[in-house]
């Protein structure tokens, strides 16, 4: 799986904010004593950076992707902590980063007891007011692939329709860029939850080269019955199901599709020749090898410290081995080996390697969860230790 030289450039753009995570400390019952009038005894806050921009831009510098950031934020404290902490990771990150006076930045405080499901005080801050004036185009015009990561935490992304989304998009794909797209999962109470995302999906995706969500948000946006299925447990999420989900996202004009599916795995699946040919500059030279192509990774054996930006990491290592020019077999082979090395650590970022390191653990035989799955026309590589799936062109010569 040798990797081709690269010098393309990535902008990774959407949601940012800063984490503050004050470690509670002691023994005690902590679901029972958040109350008013209780003092809680805490350590030193960690603070860091939260989102697909830090979190997937990030990693992708660290793979070795010329990368740029661009998100917004406050004039304020919080703002200033956001850009010194990109900084410091390389100073060239912040070069397409908004300030913007009289807006707040986001910030989420996580509450993380013993025993005890994580609580979030989050503030959308200026991710609310992020709209398609807030990209620079002039930058997209001169980079090879732009993600944007997490519309559903943006209110001005989902309002009117997605109409800001969907001219965002418009807009970027009108420079020539590849485009990629992630989600996050919306609250069904909040009103992120009560849009329509089947038209916000379809008018928006055909402008989208690079789909990348989880298979649960997707379920819960365009079929809500079967969501409800999935969270009850009464029906399993097979690679049947992801094949079924890839016709309709095909059809409405996604390119390359990646599902995240946690622990299970990814599943990639592509369009034809022809219709790969208009993925702008990011395109794969060898578009055959990319053709009708429907994979399925399981995950790498690894001890999980932390879940914590495991999508965005398992995205940037898909997104590192495209803008290589890598097959996908490789592509989905490294989203998975990205994915992994994040949940060795307890934050976003720190438990990646770099490409070189990454490369190597994979090809020095790390090895990976079995799952034996019995869908029809789904058979095992033992060679790419890939399952490879019914729409599969080159399944048995590539």
């Amino acid at each position: 799986m040798t990797a081709q030289p690269q010098s393309k450039t990535c902008v990774v753009a959407g949601h940012i904010c800063l984490d503050i995570i004050p470690p509670l400390v002691g023994e005690g019952d902590f679901a029972a004593t958040f109350r008013p009038g209780r003092l809680l005894e805490t350590g030193p806050a960690v603070m860091a950076t939260g989102g697909p921009v830090s979190n997937t831009g990030l990693a992708l510098q660290k793979l070795g992707i010329n990368t740029r950031l661009m998100g917004k934020v406050g004039q304020d404290m919080f703002g200033q902590v956001i850009l010194n902490l990109i900084k410091a990771a390389d100073e060239q990150l912040v070069g397409g980063m908004r300030i913007i006076p009289g807006e707040a930045s986001s910030y989420t405080v996580i509450l993380n007891p013993p025993r005890t499901d994580r609580i979030f005080l989050h503030c959308a801050g200026a991710n609310d007011t992020f709209g398609a004036a807030d990209v620079d185009y002039e930058l997209l015009r001169q980079s090879d692939l732009f993600h944007f990561g997490y519309p559903p935490l943006m209110k001005r992304m989902y309002q009117n329709d997605g109409a800001e989304l969907c001219q965002t998009f418009k807009q970027a794909k009108a420079t020539g860029v590849t485009t990629s797209l992630d989600l996050a999962m919306p609250d069904p109470s909040a009103p992120s939850g009560q849009v329509d995302w089947s038209i916000i999906l379809k008018q928006t995706l055909t402008y989208v080269d690079l789909f990348v969500p989880s298979i649960e948000e997707i379920l819960m946006m365009l079929y809500p019955d079967i969501f409800q299925e999935v969270t009850a447990q009464t029906r399993p999420i097979t690679p049947a199901l992801a094949s079924t989900i890839a016709d309709d996202l095909l059809s409405m004009g996604v390119r390359i599709l990646l599902l995240k599916a946690g622990d299970l795995g990814l599943y990639l699946r592509t369009a034809d020749e022809a219709t790969l040919a208009g993925m702008g500059r990011a395109c794969p030279r060898d578009l055959a090898r990319w053709a009708n192509r429907e994979l399925w990774s399981t995950v790498f054996t690894v001890e999980v410290v932390g879940t914590t930006g495991a999508g965005d990491a398992t995205i940037a290592g898909f997104l590192a081995a495209f803008l290589r020019d890598m097959p996908p077999t490789a592509g989905a082979t490294m989203a998975a080996a990205v994915g992994a090395c994040n949940v060795e650590a307890a934050d976003a970022v720190s438990g990646i390697r770099s490409w070189t390191e990454t490369l190597a653990r994979v090809e020095a035989g790390w090895s990976r969860q079995a799952v034996d799955f019995s869908d029809p026309g789904w058979y095992f590589d033992e060679t790419r230790q890939l399952w490879l799936g019914p729409h599969d062109a080159l399944r048995d010569c590539h």
